[in-house]
């Protein structure tokens, strides 16, 4: 069964937008032509692929023909690309072909941007980062969402080859403040059940497991919400709480004095890798090689 591609570019365009207004701007056509098109492409394969709402979300049926649908549009702008004619791709705008990529918060903040920063101006696409926690963002992948994600998940979604990159480096740090306050006596397990600490949201389990390998005991310490890399920062300046936080972020704070060690010297790596489809287009290969390049500049290896 051949597909048309006006039916998959509208069809991945509402994914990656949200909406069918956002998909229609981005393509360039009307909504009413969107939902033309998205409507003919599930009667064609008699499913529902989209589920309306804020945003569009692809239906379990739908996730397997965004995949395909993607990875179309990278091979498509690669056999334009020596004509001059990349940004012609099906679903392409000014700036490139867009490239949906999961990446957790911390990288962002620290390593990762650098990675993507040659491409960019390059014109050879532009991006769409998804953030999510290191833990989950291989989700995104088997899901079709991105063609590509920095996770800790070593085993390959179905599709996808792995490559290490290395670990990020987190410290348990907090203002003298708050070491007064809270562990006058000591850093010891009463003291730690009672201090509160910062999380990024109910995903992140960073402080759970130095608790754990700090105590060997499963504690459930007062939590503040902080869905931020540099608020996480703020938060223990402040004193709000303590909190696991990049070394790269925190490294001068440490040694200027503003932010201190629960346990001085004790660290938590995160091993990260980096997962994309495998699928032989330059554009991947390149992306590939400049976060493996990011990677080994900032993470630990």
């Amino acid at each position: 069964m051949q597909l048309d591609s006006r039916q998959l570019a509208a069809f991945a365009a509402v994914l990656r937008e949200g909406s069918f207004e956002a998909a229609a701007r981005a393509l360039h056509v009307t909504p009413s032509a969107v939902s033309q098109r998205i409507k003919a492409l599930e009667e064609r394969l008699g499913r529902v692929l989209v589920r309306r709402g804020a945003p569009c979300v692809a239906t379990e049926a739908g996730q397997a023909l965004q995949r395909h649908a993607q990875q179309l549009q990278l091979l498509e702008a690669q056999a334009l690309a020596p004509f001059g004619l990349g940004g012609a791709a099906r679903g392409a705008a000014p700036g490139g072909l867009p490239l949906a990529i999961a990446v957790n918060a911390d990288s962002l903040a620290t390593w990762f941007v650098p990675a993507l920063a040659g491409l960019g101006e390059a014109g050879a696409a532009r991006f769409d980062l998804l953030v999510e926690d290191q833990d989950h963002s291989h989700e995104l992948l088997r899901q079709g969402r991105v063609l590509a994600a920095v996770t800790a998940q070593p085993q390959p979604v179905q599709g996808c080859a792995v490559l290490r990159l290395g670990a990020m480096r987190y410290r348990a740090v907090a203002s003298p403040a708050f070491m007064r306050r809270h562990f006058a006596g000591g850093v010891d397990d009463a003291a730690l059940a009672a201090a509160p600490c910062s999380v990024f949201n109910e995903k992140d389990r960073l402080q759970e497991r130095f608790l754990r390998q700090l105590t060997r005991r499963r504690l459930q310490p007062p939590q503040h919400r902080v869905p931020s890399t540099h608020g996480f920062v703020h938060a223990a300046l402040q004193g709000l709480g303590w909190g696991m936080n990049p070394e790269a972020l925190v490294a001068p704070l440490l040694e200027g004095g503003d932010l201190v060690e629960l346990v001085p010297g004790r660290v938590l790596d995160v091993p990260l890798h980096w997962q994309h489809w495998r699928l032989d287009a330059e554009l991947l290969r390149a992306l590939t090689d400049s976060v493996q390049a990011a990677a080994r500049v900032g993470l630990v290896r």
